[in-house]
């Protein structure tokens, strides 16, 4: 059950999408490319803000902090105390080389935890084979082909659609991306929040969503190889060019 706020009314008929990211930075990226101003929205914890626009949906972007916990913990808040239709998880990723270079945006396919498991003599099992739960979310096919097909031309590097992975510890060395890549064949991505999203979205029956733009190559941890202004500066761009009445339309239909 949707508990909301004193004062909070239902979302209006166009529809009301959540936004998760990690970080303020991210956060201000993405309301830079929705049209409209932002407003401060009232949540327990803070950093959530909204854009409002005559003939779209209203867009809230929640800053949540960094990793799946503080992801889902973040969005589960907002979920609680807001209606909303559908729910993106958002950033700046690393990218699986040669599939996800430098500058592309990632729409997931497939929101994996890759590290949701347990070491065996027979290498690591994820929670699923242990009989314990999920590690995937799927987001509606349809929805995902709209927002690829929208954003193809109109971003300044690709637009790819695979797997994204969450992960606690980031990735640092060609071994445990070579690692990655061999057990989930079709990865494109590396985050850390988008799972916990979803697994909030999913405990309000709602569809969730990842959007990452890659700022490094997923391997050997290479700072001065970082590319974060033009990964945020890509992150704009995708949310400038995001349908989200038709988008939000498709999820809805999941």
């Amino acid at each position: 059950m949707t508990v909301r706020l004193p004062g909070e009314q239902s979302a209006p008929e166009r529809g009301r999408l959540l936004v998760v990211v990690a970080v303020p930075a991210e956060a201000e990226a993405v309301l830079r490319g929705l049209p409209g101003s932002a407003e401060p929205v009232p949540l327990p914890g803070g950093g959530l803000h909204r854009t409002r626009r005559a003939d779209g949906p209203e867009v809230d972007v929640l800053a949540a902090g960094v990793g799946p916990a503080a992801a889902a913990a973040g969005a589960s808040a907002a979920l609680a105390a807001h209606r909303y239709d559908a729910v993106v998880s958002a950033g700046i990723a690393g990218g699986f080389a040669p599939r996800a270079p430098i500058g592309a945006t990632v729409l997931a396919g497939a929101i994996v935890a890759a590290d949701l498991g347990a070491e065996t003599p027979d290498g690591f099992a994820d929670v699923t084979e242990l009989g314990f739960g999920t590690v995937r979310h799927t987001p509606p096919p349809t929805a995902v082909a709209l927002a690829a097909g929208a954003l193809a031309g109109r971003t300044a590097g690709p637009v790819v659609t695979g797997t994204v992975l969450t992960v606690s510890t980031v990735t640092g060395s060609a071994e445990r991306a070579a690692a990655l890549t061999a057990r989930h064949p079709g990865v494109a991505a590396e985050a850390m929040e988008g799972f916990g999203v979803a697994e909030a979205a999913a405990r309000h029956g709602l569809p969730a969503f990842e959007l990452r733009t890659v700022s490094n190559p997923v391997g050997p941890r290479d700072r001065a190889a970082w590319r974060i202004g033009e990964a945020l500066a890509a992150l704009e761009g995708a949310f400038a060019a995001l349908p989200c009445p038709e988008f939000l339309k498709e999820a809805r239909r999941g």
